[in-house]
């Protein structure tokens, strides 16, 4: 009997072979050797085929667990905006196959170091002023980020984060004070300035270009939702961390860039209070891909994420409860799991 590892890789060869077979037969490609690129947090995968014209790239979007319809209709209308996202060259929305341009090598958080993080993220915060203000979309529903959806995917940070990575065992007490904290956050973030919100707007889904231009990835699901969460995505990013100060100062110059008639202090308490929004989503979403999905990559990166959380909920009286739940709990328990991990 196939293990569900086994029974997946079969699944996932299956799904090479037919994207290899469309894209020779309806895309005139020349013997398409797909190479494998690193993946996301999803179900989807990238290939690089190279040909005498040059290399492109190929998607596999599984139709029983990803939706091509969005992923399409958002590229077209972002380029159409001004913005630079792949072109989609073909594309077999019932199977999930894409062919698209090849943005090339040169990731953001790859590129970023101490000298020129300014003007990079500047580039990036110039792109996300336009995104942000980006018309309909043809084709597709964005759909609101409302503080129902908010909250019931906080939830699912208990449920994953806490007591299926962690194994916590919740008092009622400190359930109480979680959903409570849950609710205040996405009532906080649903009184913000809403936006065309890209959702995962950081540095592994962006792509330096000439010029320094940035090049946009992995936007399919964009909502309407608050005016700091891609800036605190590409800022307080889960993948690499900067000065408090420097952020505080790009976070500030955005807020200038939108012409935003709010204090320093306010705005700022949007963007410590996002962030733990996020931070609390992107826990649960590193937690699930390893005790659903068997993949471990992302969980080096829970103890930068953790770090984040600790700075914003100590600034808050509303997060008071909570860091120091974070403290005497949850960072106790996040450091006896690595350590049985490491071991």
């Amino acid at each position: 009997m196939q293990s569900l590892i086994e029974q997946a890789q079969e699944n996932m060869n299956d799904r090479q072979q037919l994207l290899s077979g469309w894209l020779k037969k309806n895309n005139n490609l020349i013997e398409p050797s797909l190479h494998l690129l690193a993946g996301d947090a999803s179900f989807r995968r990238y290939f690089r085929i190279y040909q005498p014209a040059g290399s492109f790239i190929a998607m596999d979007a599984p139709p029983e667990k990803e939706n091509c319809v969005p992923y399409v209709a958002i590229a077209r209308a972002l380029r159409s905006h001004g913005l630079l996202t792949p072109d989609i060259i073909a594309e077999d929305v019932p199977q999930g196959f894409l062919l698209l341009t090849d943005f090339g090598d040169r990731l953001l958080l790859n590129e970023l170091n101490a000298d020129n993080v300014e003007v990079l993220y500047i580039q990036a915060l110039n792109a996300l002023a336009v995104l942000q203000s980006c018309p309909e979309v043809t084709g597709w529903q964005v759909p609101p980020f409302t503080i129902d959806f908010m909250h019931k995917e906080l939830k699912l940070f208990q449920e994953w984060y806490l007591k299926n990575y962690l194994s916590l065992a919740l008092s009622a007490a400190a359930e109480n004070m979680l959903d409570e904290l849950f609710l205040f956050l996405a009532k906080t973030a649903a009184s913000q300035p809403q936006v065309f919100m890209h959702r995962d707007y950081h540095s592994a889904n962006l792509m330096v270009l000439p010029n320094n231009q940035i090049g946009i990835l992995d936007f399919q699901d964009a909502f309407i939702g608050p005016v700091t969460y891609d800036l605190v995505s590409l800022l307080r990013d889960c993948y690499v961390a900067w000065p408090i100060k420097q952020i505080s100062q790009l976070a500030l110059h955005y807020r200038d860039q939108l012409h935003l008639a709010v204090s320093d202090a306010e705005f700022l308490r949007w963007f410590d209070l996002m962030g733990l929004q996020r931070h609390l989503k992107t826990l649960l979403t590193f937690a699930r891909k390893y005790c659903r999905d068997g993949n471990a990559q992302y969980l080096k990166h829970i103890p930068r994420t953790l770090n984040y959380m600790m700075y914003e909920s100590r600034q808050y009286p509303e997060c008071q409860e909570f860091y120091y739940f974070l403290r005497e709990n949850i960072m106790p328990a996040q450091q006896g799991v690595m350590t049985i991990c490491a071991g």
